[in-house]
């Protein structure tokens, strides 16, 4: 189907309201087909370097151009996760919580594929806030869709369901990249600010600090380990604190933030084995070394968050990035514990139910990051999803143990200008 048919089509039901904002009728076999459309077409590999292109310099073309990439690609991407969704097992597929997310995704392909051409800045900025809209819609996809797949756990085979949420999650960081940066040019045209005289590219910032971004993200999960465990370690932070590099700062800040809260839960329940919650020596701190910046010959930025939280027992190790996996049981007298746990040792997900901790599933879907994925401590979420962060630009994510003692993990990120084509 034509783009020019599709948006005739969707004119004749254009006058309902999608969350405040005009939303088509689902039309069956006609939706169907133009989703068929759409998924037989790749979506175009994302680069940061093209991302930033619109912005530099932004104009009221440019940023038009940005507008009709939006209007191409993300329909795209929307409609190979939808077919995804409708592939799977039938039972699966009619699972309440997979169901609801299928159709939030055919509801927002179809209200993006056929959505009349944006031409003018006016136009846009009717676009742009419907587009907002559409992004805060999908928040919960993620934690919903987990619901699901922890109800039907037997349909699936764990590589299975780690499959497919790695493709769905791949998914929602590329889709929200492009909506958030079309979203971020369009405000700073809005407000006639000159991009010219700050380091952002919509979301890109091209002098990130990862020594502000360690400080940041460390002084809010000491508050949260402070006020959960009643202690916190200190950060030091050594290496090449001043250097910065071209990066997405929000995708930065979700990885560490989730790194961060797997050391200080550790340092500090570790300390407490070893010594008792009334000892009075000091916590051993978390260290943070940074390596220089990226260079001609080096196009990668380094971390290393090294703790003394005992480390992961062997016989864990080999599941750590596997999803619904968590050294954080319901006790602190088994080596796990905390107010991070949602589930013993690879057991099922305390999401939507109750728990001492109340409704987690209502708690981490209320707690979205800008990026939409929401703070997932505890439900063994946080280290494979840091993961395909650091590898979506092609950079990666390693842990390694030294059980009894603590553990290592390595951030490496390639810089803007070297990112290479993003995973689909």
């Amino acid at each position: 189907m034509s783009r020019i048919r599709a948006i005739s089509f969707v004119r004749q039901v254009h006058q309902r309201r999608y969350h405040g904002h005009y939303a088509p009728e689902p039309q069956g076999a006609e939706i169907s087909r133009l989703l068929a459309t759409y998924a037989a077409h790749p979506p175009q590999p994302i680069t940061l370097s093209s991302l930033v292109a619109f912005g530099q310099p932004l104009t009221p073309e440019s940023l038009l151009r940005s507008v009709s990439y939006v209007l191409s690609e993300i329909p795209r991407r929307l409609a190979r996760r939808a077919r995804a969704l409708e592939t799977l097992p039938f039972i699966v597929g009619t699972n309440p919580y997979v169901a609801k997310t299928l159709k939030t995704y055919r509801t927002s392909f179809q209200f993006l594929a056929t959505y009349p051409s944006v031409t003018t800045l006016e136009e846009n900025a009717k676009f742009t806030a419907e587009l907002s809209q559409l992004v805060e819609s999908h928040r919960n996809d993620i934690p919903t869709m987990a619901k699901g797949f922890q109800e039907c756990a037997k349909y699936m085979s764990p590589a299975q369901i780690s499959n497919f949420l790695d493709g769905a999650i791949r998914n929602r960081i590329s889709v929200r990249l492009i909506a958030e940066q079309h979203i971020a040019l369009s405000r700073v045209l809005e407000a006639q600010q000159t991009i010219g005289l700050t380091s952002h590219y919509g979301i890109v910032d091209m002098v990130c600090s990862p020594a502000a971004t360690v400080k940041m993200c460390s002084d809010f999960v000491s508050e949260l380990c402070e006020a959960t465990l009643g202690a916190a370690p200190s950060v030091v932070l050594d290496g090449h604190p001043d250097a910065t590099f071209a990066y997405v700062p929000i995708h930065l800040e979700y990885m560490l933030t989730e790194i961060l809260k797997n050391a200080f839960r550790a340092t500090v329940e570790h300390h407490y084995k070893q010594h008792g919650h009334s000892s009075t020596r000091p916590i051993p701190p978390v260290t943070i070394t940074i390596s220089p910046p990226p260079s001609s010959s080096s196009p990668f930025l380094s971390l290393r968050v090294r703790d003394q939280g005992g480390g992961v027992s062997p016989s864990n190790m080999a599941r750590i990035f596997s999803y619904a996996f968590t050294t954080a049981g319901h006790s602190t007298e088994d080596g796990g514990g905390g107010p991070y746990a949602a589930q013993h040792v690879g057991g099922s997900a305390a999401v939507g139910g109750t728990s001492v901790e109340g409704n987690l599933f209502g708690e981490i879907t209320g707690k979205g990051l800008q990026v939409g994925l929401g703070t997932i401590a505890g439900l063994g979420y946080g280290l494979p999803m840091s993961r395909l962060y650091a590898r979506y630009f092609g950079g990666s994510l390693d842990l390694f143990s030294l059980d009894g003692w603590g553990s290592d993990v390595f951030v490496k990120l390639r810089s803007v200008d070297q990112a290479g084509n993003a995973e689909i």
